[in-house]
């Protein structure tokens, strides 16, 4: 299997953990403050994959564990906005459609920030996902309620935060302003998964320090909190983002990033199965707009991957 495909392939498991961890952390944060809950989580998952990754992340440069740190601040902000979002908003499903606006946001952010070039279809496939996603999500017209406003701003920052995380997890070679060629050495999945991961922990510790009441939750914990908790950091958040960021890592390119909008169809599937969320006949035209992105923009894969099987069917 080549890596490209390798890479789609992990990408698609993504979602799914994705999808599962949205449910986690739905009832986690019902039971508890979403900033805190986020801490645990992703210092939990943090601190996990950090004993895991020990060797190699004393191995890492200045540099790299610089970069790796940029990339969990980022990742940090993005997940206040989501999981504040998550804790106002009535519908997990629209949240995970505006959510996934992030992913066709990602070749922007790119081309425009990064210079990086895109593919012909990348660009094709954007408006289809953006159609997509507002069948799925906006039936009823967009409405600047304080969840939707969080999903959204924690969407655009995603974008930023998936390309970060791609270049991260790429050797690049650069020029700095003297004209200088500098060798950005990549940073392994695992070390850099377990420092974003860490940052991503502290900077909601923080957040929760100063906005939140510690005393409820730790008084009187529920018992199934804890497993909420620690189900949410070790499969959604550990496990995920080590597949994701170990799947960017196969592929230089951002385009793979329209592959997750599969995620908040995965997550309305789940959300009807678990909290009895209903799916109306103009969302399900949405889930066929988001499924022809996805064709759109692996076509060239596509199209290849056939046309090696049919001549192998003519020689066989």
């Amino acid at each position: 299997m080549f890596d490209a495909h390798k890479s789609d392939f992990l990408l698609v498991a993504v979602t799914l953990l994705a999808a599962i961890s949205w449910i986690f952390s739905k009832e986690a944060i019902l039971l508890m403050p979403p900033l805190l809950f986020m801490a645990l989580r992703f210092l939990i998952a943090g601190g996990f994959l950090a004993v895991i990754a020990w060797r190699p992340l004393s191995r890492l440069s200045a540099d790299q564990l610089k970069r790796g740190v940029g990339v969990g601040l980022v990742f940090g902000i993005a997940m206040s906005f989501w999981v504040m979002g998550l804790f106002h908003s009535a519908s997990m499903g629209e949240g995970a459609f505006l959510t996934s606006l992030g992913v066709v946001i990602v070749p922007i952010v790119a081309r425009l920030i990064f210079k990086e070039a895109q593919p012909a279809s990348t660009w094709l496939a954007i408006p289809v996902a953006i159609a997509g996603l507002a069948l799925l999500s906006l039936q009823n017209g967009f409405k600047p309620e304080p969840g939707q406003l969080f999903f959204v701003v924690a969407a655009t920052i995603f974008a930023l935060y998936f390309t970060l995380n791609t270049r991260a997890a790429n050797q690049r070679t650069v020029t700095n302003r003297k004209g200088e060629t500098l060798e950005k050495h990549r940073i392994p999945a695992l070390p850099l998964t377990a420092i974003a991961l860490l940052t991503v922990g502290l900077v909601t510790m923080a957040e929760s320090l100063v906005m939140e009441p510690w005393q409820p939750t730790f008084s009187n914990p529920p018992p199934l909190l804890i497993w909420w908790i620690l189900a949410s950091a070790i499969v959604g958040t550990a496990g995920r983002f080590l597949v994701q960021t170990y799947a960017q890592s196969l592929s230089t390119h951002s385009h793979g990033a329209v592959i997750l909008v599969l995620e908040p169809v995965w997550v309305s599937l789940f959300a009807a199965g678990w909290f009895g969320e209903t799916m109306a006949p103009m969302q399900l035209a949405g889930c066929g707009l988001i499924f022809t992105a996805l064709i759109v923009n692996r076509w060239s894969a596509l199209s290849k991957a056939l046309r090696a099987w049919l001549r192998k069917r003519q020689t066989g």
